[in-house]
């Protein structure tokens, strides 16, 4: 008998009384922290992303043409990762080279793009989170891995949710879920922070659908 086998053996001896028909504990968990308004979400997201060092903007969807391409050209960008189905309106007035999400890709062709925008998922507002589930205008996970300067544009207020309960309602567990909170950073045992070690050293994140108002 091997460990397994044995573990097995204690959990079905420690079950062996239990009635058949007994109904799990309910659990009146909150989903939500307080009551807010739709405005109220938004604005808690923003402020949890810059807390966690992501550079918010925001514009209207007529505007972000405009405002990916300054965001690129600040950046110096010469090239710019695309999903496959990125809206291509976005990027109409962006000049930098188009590479596309492509499975022979390699890693080093991957590391001197300069730059990645994608779409996302949905964004958690109580934790500052943007999540990816690997949708057409997300592209593979690793696109958002490896270039160092990722922009991520979130639909307000459609894809903005309060809380991380109510977030998981809205993703597949079966997809690829990459989960965000600002740019990568690690520390070592000195608390020395250190950012790009596992993903971006920078994450901008455009909320679509407002009047333009940058916070940092």
């Amino acid at each position: 008998m091997n460990s397994r086998e044995r573990i097995l053996g204690r959990v079905r001896r420690a079950l062996a009384d239990a009635p058949a028909d007994e109904e799990p504990i309910a659990r009146d968990y909150l989903r939500e922290h307080g009551q807010r308004t739709v405005a109220e979400t938004v604005e808690l997201l923003a402020e949890n992303l810059a807390d966690y060092r992501a550079v918010v903007h925001r514009c209207t969807d007529d505007e972000l043409p405009d405002v990916l391409m300054h965001l690129l050209a600040e950046r110096g960008a010469q090239s710019v990762l695309v999903p496959p189905g990125l809206p291509p309106h976005w990027l109409r007035a962006v000049d930098a080279a188009r590479v596309h999400d492509r499975a022979v890709n390699t890693p080093h062709e991957l590391d001197r793009v300069d730059s990645v925008v994608t779409g996302c998922a949905v964004a958690i507002a109580e934790t500052g989170t943007i999540v990816l589930d690997g949708s057409p205008d997300q592209g593979r996970r690793r696109i958002t891995l490896v270039p160092d300067h990722h922009v991520c544009v979130v639909r307000v207020p459609e894809q903005v949710v309060s809380s991380v309960p109510q977030g998981l309602e809205r993703l597949d567990p079966a997809r690829p879920l990459t989960w965000i909170s600002g740019p990568s950073a690690t520390s070592d045992i000195e608390l020395d922070r250190v950012e790009g070690v596992h993903g971006p050293r920078t994450l901008e994140v455009v909320l679509v659908g407002q009047g333009r108002i940058e916070s940092t």
